[in-house]
């Protein structure tokens, strides 16, 4: 089963930064668009920001102007630079296509804020 490869996670005190990578198998790195979602406890997984083939991007409100997606074609890798980072960002970080694809989803990647 090819799944998505997420990493950069951590432990930051509110204010920091993290960014984020996840390493996209060949088979769907070329789908119209790939995106973040987060899931925090006792709630429901959520689209925070996508990026289309093209590299246009979006973003949920909450994280805008805070958070960057981007991507390297030449490393089927997607990236989440979260700066300005707030508790309520607490939560495990995935990436996959935007609409997700079930079956693709990876381990995530853990990030708590925290001072």
């Amino acid at each position: 089963q090819v799944q998505l490869v997420e990493s950069g996670g951590g432990l930051v005190q509110p204010g920091g930064s993290l960014r984020l990578s996840c390493v996209v198998p060949g088979i769907i790195f070329n789908v119209p668009a790939m995106g973040w979602y987060r899931q925090a406890p006792g709630k429901q997984r959520e689209l925070v920001a996508v990026i289309t083939r093209g590299g246009t991007t979006s973003y949920v409100d909450f994280v805008k102007g805070r958070f960057t997606i981007s991507r390297d074609s030449a490393r089927n890798t997607v990236y989440l630079q979260m700066n300005s980072l707030k508790p309520e960002d607490t939560a495990v970080y995935y990436c996959n296509a935007d609409p997700s694809l079930a079956g693709y989803w990876g381990q995530g990647t853990q990030v708590t804020v925290s001072s």
